[in-house]
């Protein structure tokens, strides 16, 4: 597939290329500065772009199979929503583009129901970290909105708690339910990221995945 990574420089984003392209994929991959991303490839086409502008995306957008997009919140207190301001700018130019299917990284504490979740995650641990991170995930929650809004063939990937570990290779992921452990490699979200790009079960849902 061709597929066109957003955020392609962070901490998700730079696993969804290397993985992208392992799997034989071609990819365009946005970034603020090219020099954040020393990977050379012939499958690999690198644009400096603003994933916050429509403008800007659409050279990236253009063409492709897919959008998966790895940016979220910079901070607590990040005045351009980043998560959300990013989602309306992608669905602004993949509805120009004609193209229809998007995957993002949201998280786990936006199952507000705990389906799928130990009583303790539910109960305890997700409240805990609404009332730290309100703003980070108002705005995730602002971004699957839009998403939801857009008429788009999306899935929002929901991880916990996120680490630097190197991936396994496999994970658990339920729809519209968990995710049912505390953690997950960033690596292994890039991987189910795009073992869902073609998962028409995911389409319209939110994902909850774990190790």
């Amino acid at each position: 597939m061709k597929l066109a990574v957003l955020g392609a420089t962070g901490g998700v984003g730079r696993h969804l290329v290397a993985h992208a392209l392992a799997d034989g994929h071609q990819v365009t991959a946005a970034v603020r500065d090219p020099t954040r991303l020393p990977v050379r490839h012939d499958r690999l086409t690198v644009v400096r772009a603003d994933a916050l502008d429509p403008d800007s995306l659409k050279p990236v957008i253009e063409g492709a199979d897919a959008v998966l997009s790895g940016i979220g919140q910079a901070g607590r207190t990040d005045p351009l929503k980043p998560a959300s301001t990013s989602a309306r700018a992608a669905v602004t130019a993949m509805t120009a583009a004609g193209v229809r299917r998007i995957l993002v990284v949201s998280a786990a504490p936006l199952n507000r129901t705990g389906t799928g979740q130990t009583v303790l995650a539910a109960k305890v641990f997700s409240p805990l970290l609404w009332a730290v991170l309100r703003d980070v995930y108002t705005d995730l929650e602002a971004m699957e909105r839009v998403l939801r809004e857009s008429g788009l063939d999306w899935t929002a990937v929901r991880p916990p708690r996120l680490t630097n570990r190197p991936g396994r290779g496999h994970y658990r992921h339920t729809v519209e339910s968990g995710p049912p452990t505390a953690t997950i490699p960033r690596a292994d979200v890039a991987r189910a990221m795009l073992d869902l790009v073609s998962d028409t079960r995911t389409f319209g849902h939110a994902v909850g995945v774990s190790g």
